[in-house]
């Protein structure tokens, strides 16, 4: 990977096939996107436009958390668009990943994957 445009058409592929009402980590898409660090994702679903089709509310941290923001209050609307689709809460405000998230085993469509070779 060595454009940053490449590398975050990759990411927004991966993200893009997450199922509605699942939720994935960023760990997780940065290898479904050939590699990279899960910060990169962090950094690539910030720089989603707002009109953007990339379904960015569904990437969380590995314990089932919605990553806190720096400034402003996307967190909250993140927790509003997941809830939304059926994804729920537990009182510590993490989501189950045993519920919720999209399975290990589950991988990228063929049209998906090959963005990936471009």
């Amino acid at each position: 990977m060595t454009s940053g445009a490449g590398v975050y058409a990759r990411i927004y592929a991966a993200v893009t096939q997450i199922p509605k009402g699942r939720v994935s980590s960023y760990g997780r898409i940065s290898k479904l996107a050939g590699g990279g660090s899960a910060r990169l994702v962090g950094y690539a679903m910030s720089a989603l436009p707002e009109a953007s089709d990339v379904p960015w509310q569904r990437v969380v941290n590995s314990k089932g958390e919605i990553s806190p923001r720096s400034s402003g209050d996307s967190h909250q609307l993140q927790r509003w668009l997941l809830e939304d689709e059926g994804v729920e809460f537990g009182p510590d405000g993490t989501i189950d990943m045993g519920r919720f998230g999209w399975p290990e085993d589950a991988s990228l469509p063929p049209a998906a994957g090959d963005l990936f070779d471009a």
